[in-house]
């Protein structure tokens, strides 16, 4: 494999996919005979994705079903989205910030990263507090918005690389508008 993933983790992405893009709905059966000749894997290779499915939260294991679809992250993602939208409509950008927060944390729990997790704890409470001086807050907030809508579209279509990538370059914008805001912010 010249991607470096194994094929659990080809299946694991893919399956993943399925469940944030609405084409594995909660309370379906993932059966593991379907799933070794839908993928042409071995019995093992199919139980590690499984589990790693579950681990993530996206699947969980009931007696005398087997392995079911959870209620997904993804109507999570959506229901962030939604009430970031909301507020932004209301004016409260207070309740934005925490929506949109939110949002952020479902696609880092999703993307298993260790790097963004590390980054978004160092940077969420920051961004919080920059949240409530920003000036304007609705400029501020807009264009966010749409990134995360796009974020979670790449994600759904199974996209990774572009959600991963999109994610770093937000990442870094955040960061950097960070950095402006606090330095304007110190020279009062």
């Amino acid at each position: 494999m010249n991607s470096g993933l194994s094929l659990a983790d080809h299946i694991t992405l893919a399956l993943r996919a399925d469940i944030i893009g609405g084409r594995l709905l909660p309370g379906i059966a993932l059966v593991e005979n379907d799933l070794v000749s839908a993928y042409n894997a071995s019995r093992n290779t199919i139980r590690e994705a499984l589990h790693r499915l579950g681990q993530e939260g996206l699947t969980r294991y009931v007696r005398n079903k087997g392995v079911m679809v959870r209620d997904s992250q993804s109507d999570r993602m959506l229901e962030a989205l939604e009430a970031t939208e909301l507020a932004r409509e209301r004016e409260d950008w207070r309740a934005v910030g925490t929506h949109s927060l939110a949002f952020h944390q479902h696609i880092v729990g999703l993307l298993r990263s260790p790097l963004f997790d590390e980054f978004f704890t160092n940077v969420v409470a920051q961004l919080r507090l920059v949240f409530c001086t920003a000036p304007d807050e609705s400029r501020f907030q807009a264009p966010w918005l749409a990134r995360d809508r796009q974020i979670h579209e790449w994600l759904a279509e199974g996209d990774q690389r572009a959600a991963e990538d999109a994610m770093s370059l937000y990442l870094d914008d955040s960061e950097h508008l960070l950095l402006q805001m606090l330095t304007r912010s110190s020279h009062h």
